[in-house]
């Protein structure tokens, strides 16, 4: 199958070469823009553990500090690797969502032995500090990144919707989803999907596209990668 890649940038070279492992061809049209956030190192004093809820997290902590000993804790495996490539010696993953990182923290730490820092862009999904924080836990949010829509579709991703040459995309996020219709309308191509599927990290995000007409929409059992790719087998 032809499958639209809507992730960033930095995560769409990956994706496309496990695409291709499963027989699938990659049409990369990122909709997102990571932008890190420039600042001082961050000061670790006081911090027990990270927690990654994106590889993007994961690449702004690296692009604003050297240590790479605390304990981290990721919400999939995906970000897990991202971790360990970056140099983390110590990384789990929740393989899951925030709340399952948010009961791995739990499990694994003492609320008492220090802060627990994230990592994260300027919005974030799901309420990991409000799950912390009930269980006692000090949270920090540090902002090193912004996740910016584009501006206009992708020109390989209007011409290949144009062309009835997409069988499937492939949404990670409500935002990246709620760019797409936006984008897709934009362009006046909402009527180009009928037969193409979505395939959806979440329930969350696939409410996010129920407006346009797809061929289905299909969510995956687990929010994890691997559970998305494999609704396209």
């Amino acid at each position: 199958m032809r499958i639209l890649v809507t992730r960033p940038h930095e995560d769409a070279a990956p994706l496309a070469e496990r695409l291709a492992a499963l027989g699938h061809e990659a049409v990369p049209a990122p909709l997102l823009e990571i932008k890190n956030i420039a600042g001082d190192a961050l000061n670790l004093q006081g911090v027990q553990a990270v927690l990654f809820t994106s590889a993007n997290g994961v690449r702004a902590f690296a692009a604003r500090s050297h240590e790479r000993g605390l304990a981290v804790f990721c919400v999939g495996d995906a970000t897990a690797r991202e971790a360990a490539a970056a140099g983390f010696r110590d990384v789990k993953s929740a393989n899951g969502d925030v709340a399952a990182l948010a009961e791995l923290v739990q499990a694994e730490l003492d609320p008492q032995e220090g802060e627990v820092l994230h990592p994260a862009g300027s919005k974030v999904a799901g309420d990991l500090a409000g799950l912390l924080q009930q269980a006692g836990f000090s949270y920090c949010r540090a902002v090193l990144y912004r996740a910016e829509p584009v501006e206009i579709l992708p020109e390989i991703a209007r011409d290949a919707l144009s062309a009835g040459s997409v069988d499937g995309v492939l949404f990670y996020s409500p935002r990246t989803a709620q760019a797409f219709v936006r984008l897709v309308q934009h362009a006046g191509l909402g009527d180009r999907l009928s037969g193409v599927r979505a395939y959806c990290l979440s329930q969350a995000v696939a409410d996010a596209v129920q407006s346009l007409h797809w061929a289905a929409v299909r969510v995956a059992a687990r929010p994890d990668q691997e559970a998305l790719l494999d609704l396209l087998a």
